[in-house]
C-alpha cells in the first residue's frame, strides 16, 4: 500500500514539478527549494518577532498588539509579515515532506531527517498556537481553552488547568508570562532540531537562490503592506465566543476536536502520527532489492581525498593505511552511504563506488553498447540520462538516439563521456535531473564541474566538448524534441566524427 502511494505522490510531483518549470524555469522553481524557503521564512519570523515583542505587554496583551497593529509605518506591516511568514512556512513544509516521501529519500541513513524533520513540524505548530495565543482575542481564547482541555487528560496537574479559563476568573499574569516563554524558547528548540535535521549531510543548502529568496519575502511584505492584518474581539472568559476567525493553517483542528472528547483528539493525533514516524520502516525496499553501499578498492586508492570531499552524505572519510602505499585510504561508513554513487564519478583511478556501478564497471558497460552498435553509430547521439529525470522515459524513446541510464548524473564518471566520444558517437547528450532536485543533493553539480571546471576525475582536454551537451530534464516532450533537434542542428555542422581504435582508459588509470 505504501509503495502504491509512494507511486501515485511521484507521479503527482512530476506533473507539478513540470507545470511550475514552464512558469519559472527550472533554477526558480519554487518546488524545488520548499526546504530552503522554510528555512528563510524561519529567519524572516526570528527578525519579526525581535521587533513584536518589544511592543508586547504581558500585563494588557490585547491592548499591546492594538498599538502594534495602529504603527501605520512599522508594527502594522511587520505583524502583517510575521503573520504570512509563519502560514507561507507551513506551506513549504508541506511541500518539503510530501516531495522526500514521493522521491522515496525517508529511509535509511535519510530517515533521522525524517523524523527530526516531523519533529520540527510538531515545534513549528506549537510555535504557531503560542503565537496566536499571546494575541488573547477570540481565536487565543479558544486556542488556549482547548490547549488546557487536552493537557487536563495527562495526569501532571494537581488540579484541572481548564478551570483558568472559566468565567468570573481573572487569568494571572503567568499565564502570559508561561505563554511568551514557550514563544520565545521554541525556536532554540527547533534550531537544535534543524542542526539535528541536515547532520548528516555535507554543504546543507539552507537559502534558495538570491532572486528567489528575495522574491518570496518581498511577496509576502507587499502583501502585509496591502492586506493587513486587522483584530479580532478581545477574549472575554464571561462569554462564549461567537464567530471565530479562524487560521486555516494553525486552527484548521479547532472544529473537529471541539466536538470530541479530549482522549479521543489524543487518540487521533496518535493515529495519524504513527503511520508518519513509520515511514522510514515502512518505505524501505525489501532486502533484496537495497542497493549496496559503496566499497574502496584499495589497489586503486591513491589517498587524493576526492570521494571523501565530493559525498553529500560525509560517509566516506580517509583512515590510515596498513600496506605502506600511501599513509591513508578512504573507507565507506555504510550506516551513512546511499548508494548514490557520485564517489564513483569522482574518483580518477575508479577505485571507489557501489558494487557494479565503480568507474571501470561504467566503461565495461559502454564497451558493450560500442561493440553492440551498427553502421550508422557516427548518426547516433547517445542520451547518457538520470533514469530519475521526469523526461526519461520520454528521452528513451526518441528517434536516432541510444539511452545510457544512470542511477546519478554524479554517479557517471568523465571517462564515460570520453570512450563514447572518442568511439566515433555522433553526440553524446547528458539529461540531468535539475540541480536543485538532484536526488543525491550535489551530482549535477559536481559533474558540471567535472566536465567543464577540471574539478577531479575531469574530462580529459583532448576530448572536444563540441560533442557534448548538458540539459536539465525539459518541463515537456516538445522542449525534449526542441533540445534534441538543436543538438543535432549544431552536430550536423560539426561534420562526420572519426573513431580511434585501441582507445585504453581504465589501464591509463592504473
Amino acid at each position: 500500500m505504501i509503495h502504491f502511494l509512494k507511486r501515485i505522490s511521484l507521479t503527482a510531483l512530476r506533473k507539478a514539478d513540470r507545470a511550475f518549470d514552464r512558469l519559472y524555469g527550472w533554477r526558480f522553481n519554487p518546488l524545488y527549494h520548499s526546504g530552503a524557503i522554510a528555512a528563510v521564512l524561519s529567519l524572516v519570523l526570528l527578525i519579526t518577532g525581535v521587533y513584536l515583542i518589544f511592543f508586547y505587554r504581558i500585563g494588557s496583551p490585547y491592548e499591546s498588539v492594538v498599538v502594534i497593529t495602529d504603527q501605520i509605518w512599522t508594527g502594522r506591516w511587520i505583524r502583517g509579515l510575521h503573520r504570512y511568514a509563519s502560514d507561507a512556512a507551513v506551506v513549504a513544509i508541506a511541500i518539503h515532506a510530501f516531495r522526500m516521501f514521493a522521491q522515496g529519500r525517508t529511509w535509511g541513513p535519510r530517515a533521522l531527517a525524517w523524523i527530526t524533520g516531523l519533529v520540527l513540524v510538531g515545534l513549528f505548530m506549537i510555535c504557531g498556537w503560542t503565537g496566536y495565543v499571546m494575541v488573547w482575542d477570540v481565536q487565543a481564547q479558544v486556542l488556549a481553552a482547548e490547549g488546557a482541555r487536552f493537557l487536563d487528560v495527562i495526569p501532571i496537574f494537581s488540579e484541572p488547568i481548564g478551570r483558568t479559563f472559566v468565567g468570573g476568573t481573572t487569568l494571572p499574569a503567568a499565564f502570559f508570562f508561561m505563554n511568551l516563554f514557550l514563544h520565545i524558547a521554541l525556536p532554540i528548540g527547533l534550531g537544535i532540531v534543524l542542526w539535528l535535521h541536515v547532520s548528516r549531510i555535507a554543504r546543507a543548502a539552507l537559502a534558495p537562490p538570491r532572486l528567489l529568496m528575495w522574491s518570496s519575502v518581498g511577496l509576502l511584505t507587499l502583501l502585509a503592506i496591502v492586506w493587513p492584518i486587522g483584530m479580532a474581539e478581545k477574549a472575554d472568559l464571561l462569554r462564549l465566543p461567537g464567530s471565530v476567525p479562524l487560521d486555516v493553517f494553525y486552527s484548521f483542528w479547532v472544529p473537529i476536536t471541539r466536538v470530541l472528547p479530549a482522549w479521543t483528539a489524543w487518540a487521533m493525533l496518535g493515529v495519524i502520527s504513527a503511520p508518519l514516524l513509520l515511514i522510514p520502516r515502512l518505505t524501505r525496499p525489501k532486502p533484496e532489492f537495497v542497493p549496496p553501499p559503496s566499497w574502496v578498492n584499495p589497489r586503486h586508492c591513491t589517498e587524493c581525498f576526492q570521494c571523501s570531499i565530493d559525498c553529500p552524505y560525509e560517509a566516506i572519510t580517509m583512515v590510515p593505511r596498513a600496506d605502506g602505499r600511501f599513509e591513508l585510504i578512504a573507507e565507506v561508513d555504510p550506516a551513512l552511504c546511499v548508494s548514490c554513487g557520485i564517489c564513483a564519478g569522482s574518483c580518477a583511478p575508479m577505485g571507489v563506488g557501489p558494487p557494479g556501478r565503480t568507474g571501470r564497471d561504467q566503461l565495461a558497460r559502454v564497451r558493450q553498447l560500442v561493440g553492440q552498435a551498427d553502421g550508422n553509430w557516427a548518426d547516433m547521439i547517445v542520451i547518457v540520462g538520470c533514469d530519475r529525470a521526469a523526461a526519461w522515459e520520454e528521452a528513451r524513446e526518441l528517434s536516432g538516439t541510444v539511452p545510457y541510464p544512470v542511477t546519478c548524473a554524479g554517479s557517471m564518471h568523465s571517462s564515460v563521456i570520453e570512450l563514447l566520444v572518442r568511439s566515433g558517437v555522433g553526440g553524446v547528450l547528458v539529461m540531468t535531473c535539475p540541480p536543485r532536485d538532484c536526488w543525491n543533493r550535489e551530482g549535477v553539480k559536481w559533474m558540471m564541474e567535472r566536465l567543464y571546471e577540471d574539478r577531479e576525475a575531469e574530462l580529459k582536454p583532448r576530448v572536444g566538448r563540441d560533442r557534448l551537451r548538458v540539459i536539465a530534464s525539459p518541463p515537456s516532450s516538445s522542449d525534449l524534441a526542441a533540445e534534441l533537434s538543436g543538438f543535432q542542428a549544431h552536430l550536423s555542422a560539426l561534420g562526420p566524427t572519426r573513431a580511434e581504435d585501441d582507445i585504453m582508459l581504465a589501464e591509463a588509470c592504473e
